[in-house]
């Protein structure tokens, strides 16, 4: 192995903070004058054309919403929203306890490092300024790409962009957007992140995958012991 590819919210995020995405978009629902139960129904609904592009950035996306909503907001009212929507992303982008410290060490093994996520723009502009940046190789998103997992184009774009074969890639995620069948197909080797110290994390995951890949952990710093395996073999 020459790589390891990752999976963004939930398992590089800490996927406590899930809970509250809800919360977030109620917020971002009430700056936009649009009662709060429509619209989490309305994102939920237009999740793969939200995080591929389709309606824009983030305030067309919020625009297009509220209008699925019946509502036509005000110039006032989108500024409002876009703030509230960047803060509660930004909220969502929380470490997961001991992950830096897991990518630091991959580095030091001399690994690539790359994140392929199912996003909408406020990650694709916010990402500079993470705190994940800085170990990061190469990353893929979706809504840059016009493309969610499990395309295959995303795995190989992931492989190219860190300058390896998809081969000598592992890919790890918690296992939402049938990644894993996603990563297999592409010839990465799968590895799910449970996440069981996190009790009903699962179900925040968006199309969950049925795959069960062969290589599981429960937390990233196992990570450490499977790839100096990896690597040695």
């Amino acid at each position: 192995m020459r790589a390891v590819v990752f999976d963004f919210f939930g398992t590089l995020t800490d996927p406590g903070v899930e809970a509250g995405r809800r919360g977030a978009v109620a917020v971002t629902a009430a700056a936009l004058g649009v009662p709060a139960d429509p619209f989490w129904r309305t994102m939920r609904e237009t999740f793969t054309e939200r995080i591929t592009g389709v309606y824009g950035d983030t305030r067309g996306m919020l625009r297009a919403m509220a209008g699925r909503c019946g509502t036509e907001p005000t110039a006032a009212q989108l500024d409002a929203a876009v703030e509230a929507h960047h803060a509660g992303a930004v909220a969502l982008w929380r470490p997961r306890p001991g992950v830096l410290d897991v990518l630091a060490g991959l580095r030091v093994r001399g690994l690539r490092l790359g994140v392929l996520s199912d996003c909408g723009a406020e990650l694709c502009q916010g990402w500079p300024g993470t705190v994940y940046a800085p170990y990061i190789d190469a990353t893929v998103f979706s809504w840059q790409e016009g493309a969610r997992k499990p395309d295959q184009r995303l795995y190989a774009t992931a492989a190219r962009r860190l300058g390896v074969d998809a081969a000598e890639c592992w890919y790890v995620g918690d296992g939402g957007s049938r990644e894993h069948q996603g990563a297999l197909a592409a010839g990465m080797r799968p590895v799910l992140v449970t996440n069981a110290g996190y009790p009903g994390a699962a179900r925040h995951r968006d199309d969950p995958d049925p795959f069960i890949p062969p290589a599981t952990i429960e937390d990233l710093p196992e990570l450490y012991a499977m790839t100096a395996q990896g690597a040695a073999t």
